[in-house]
């Protein structure tokens, strides 16, 4: 699978309510429905997806770790520990400066891309966990990884479509990184900055229409009405034209079928990288159909953005405050006066 189609993915479902993370009596952490951990009397109890984990109190927290995907390193600037790190894949879809300075330097190791993995290399450097999200074609590498006594965490952060619970992510790194109480306090303040947020946006003189994404090739792929960029839609106060459909994910569709539903949109968003109309156009001539593009506003996420990374895709998973604060400022400026977007960027 390459880098660009996991970007790809990960946008797709990158991101109005969300499931309360509640603490047990047995201090079980529900992160959301496909995430949760607990204390145990020897250790931790970690569920992701259909995988269980068991560590135990001499195995946390970790004092070295690989990634296997950009998007966690998100999570690791956020509470600090980028000295943790050891090891990345395709270290130019990282955009953390402290990471990349660390990779110059040498003390964290490029164990190759997703075409191909350095096996020796991660064994070599003995990392305490990897992280990484699951790839079924990779079991064979993933198999001989455990066999060499690696544990292998599979955390696949981008089939979250509520992004608060895609941001609470990090109070399971601050779990096994012995950083629970900073975990937990930038989770908190992401949470009350977002419902803040949702608050002021409905404040709003108007409800506009927005469509989101682009066309790869003759396919749009339209975020489903149940995906994190129709939350976010929905939290800033704005009206999807996918917003009763039920699908967790994207939605194909031709041009001529989202030309039929474009009619009255205003707003387009998350429109990819590009950096003018022009480039648009260029790829897709027919984008000059649509009366948005002629008459509406476009936005990309090239906002913060150098070479092949992009920050959206990493700091903007845990700080789903400043994205909801890029969309409220995009459809409701007259309620952010002063504001400067973060992710965002007016095509012009």
């Amino acid at each position: 699978m390459k880098p660009k189609f996991l970007l790809l993915i990960a946008f797709l479902s990158v991101i109005s309510c969300k499931r309360e993370l509640k603490n047990s009596p047995e201090n079980s952490v529900a992160i959301s429905g496909l995430v949760h951990f607990k204390d145990q009397k020897d250790g931790v109890e970690i569920k992701s997806g259909k995988f269980t984990y068991h560590f135990k109190s001499d195995q946390i927290p970790f004092k070295k770790v690989i990634l296997l995907n950009a998007s966690m390193a998100g999570y690791i600037s956020e509470l600090g520990a980028e000295d943790l790190v050891v090891g990345v894949s395709s270290p130019e879809y990282i955009y953390s400066d402290k990471i990349q300075s660390l990779v110059k330097s040498g003390t964290i190791q490029n164990v190759g891309n997703d075409q191909k993995y350095d096996v020796e290399k991660i064994i070599s450097l003995k990392p305490d966990a990897i992280f990484t999200n699951y790839i079924a074609s990779f079991d064979n590498t993933y198999q001989l990884l455990k066999n060499n006594g690696i544990q292998v965490v599979f955390l696949d952060e981008y089939r979250e479509q509520k992004p608060l619970e895609k941001a609470a992510y990090i109070r399971l790194f601050g779990k096994l990184f012995g950083k629970e109480k900073e975990a937990s306090a930038t989770y908190q303040e992401i949470e009350k900055n977002y419902n803040d947020l949702k608050k002021l946006a409905l404040q709003g003189k108007e409800k506009p229409v927005v469509l989101a994404n682009e066309m790869y090739g003759d396919v749009w792929y339209m975020p489903g009405g149940k995906t994190s960029v129709a939350h976010f839609i929905s939290d800033a106060n704005a009206r999807y034209i996918l917003k009763d459909n039920a699908d967790e994910k994207a939605v194909t569709m031709s041009f001529e079928e989202v030309f039929a539903k474009s009619g009255g949109v205003r707003y387009w968003i998350n429109a990819g990288n590009h950096v003018s109309k022009k480039e648009m156009l260029n790829i897709n001539p027919f984008y000059a159909k649509l009366d948005v593009f002629n008459n509406g506003k476009i936005y990309g996420i090239s906002g913060k953005e150098r070479q092949k990374s992009n920050d959206f895709f990493e700091s903007g998973i845990i700080r789903a405050d400043l994205v909801l604060k890029d969309y409220i400022k995009i459809f409701h400026p007259e309620l952010l006066p002063g504001y400067e977007l973060t992710y965002m960027k007016e095509l012009q």
